[in-house]
């Protein structure tokens, strides 16, 4: 999920896909461009400087860093997010799908929740950014002391959220730079800070190519257009890094990739992560969590989470699956 901007306040916007096709619903804040706006220039028309520059880009690598060890909540910790007793209904159907869901994050934390399909993971990490196919029925969530269901969508978004969907969506029409020059401006506003210009906003995003091991061009193509599906969850990761989001969460972020795309998502996300900012992911997958290692793992069973542990806990449903800590 990214935020835009544009002279109007932002609008929050939901792409489904025709009826036809399979039904993935996505969100992201983007209001109308209109036709008069800037574009961004071409990288090859930036300035004369910029084209004799060489942008180096860096190679996969075998081992991936990882972040910090986190010590125990030590006085004056604050927490990100606060989750309690959270119930959610499907809103078209009305179908139970959220069963009071209880987590807390606090600052420097990665957590991981894994579970089996239809376990309710992926609808909790939409229910929290407010995806409007469910209605919160009971429970409260607060995100950096503030009630976050009070919220719409854009100011969650704005307030320092981000969502990476699974199957990240085409945007045809909007260059990547436009996009993530917009998206970073929203978010510049919010904090009280300047914006930049498309040839400032250039150097700023340059080094976060790097980061991702994308090349210049992709900048000045549409977002998500044409692109792999490696590329589309590189792209995911480009955005959390332009916009710095304090919370980050990433639906199963490794669906689709090689290992090389693997560990140059993983090792960009380790290289995000402060002691400021947390992670939470969403994976079937131990391979993940050897590459971003969990401060918690928590265990979802039919809406609610039923187990929370360390790194040990995803060895153990690896080597004997859901049914040894089923609550069935």
């Amino acid at each position: 999920m990214a935020q835009c901007c544009s002279p109007k306040p932002a609008a929050t916007t939901f792409l489904r896909h025709p009826p036809n096709s399979p039904r993935i619903s996505t969100l992201f804040t983007l209001p109308a461009i209109p036709s008069s706006s800037t574009k961004f220039p071409s990288i090859s028309l930036l300035s004369p400087c910029s084209r004799r520059r060489s942008f180096p880009v860096a190679a996969a690598t075998a081992a991936v860093d990882s972040p910090p060890e986190i010590s125990d909540h030590e006085d004056g910790k604050r927490h990100l997010l606060e989750v309690k007793d959270l119930t959610a209904v499907i809103a078209e159907s009305q179908q139970k799908i959220l069963n009071g869901v209880n987590l807390t994050v606090y600052e420097g934390e990665v957590h991981a929740i894994m579970g089996k399909n239809g376990s309710g993971k992926s609808t909790f990490a939409k229910v929290l950014v407010g995806h409007p196919d469910y209605e919160v029925t009971g429970g409260t969530v607060t995100f950096k002391g503030q009630s976050l269901l009070e919220m719409e969508p854009e100011e969650r978004s704005l307030a320092g959220m981000f969502l990476s969907f699974q199957s990240p969506i085409e945007i045809p029409g909007v260059s990547n730079a436009d996009f993530l020059n917009m998206a970073y401006n929203a978010r510049q506003r919010k904090l009280g800070l300047p914006e930049l210009g498309p040839i400032e906003f250039f150097s700023h995003v340059y080094s976060k190519l790097d980061l991702v091991n994308m090349k210049m061009d992709f900048l000045n193509r549409n977002v998500n257009e044409g692109f792999s599906g490696g590329e589309r969850k590189r792209n995911e990761i480009l955005q959390l890094a332009v916009l710095g989001a304090d919370l980050a969460i990433l639906d199963e972020i490794d669906s689709g990739l090689d290992v090389d795309a693997l560990q140059d998502v993983a090792k960009a996300v380790n290289a995000l992560l402060t002691p400021k900012n947390s992670v939470l992911m969403i994976t079937h997958y131990q391979r993940l969590l050897e590459y971003i290692r969990p401060t918690y793992i928590h265990v979802m069973e039919n809406g609610r989470i039923v187990k929370t542990g360390d790194i040990s806990l995803a060895l153990v449903l690896e080597k004997e699956g859901y049914k040894a800590i089923s609550t069935a």
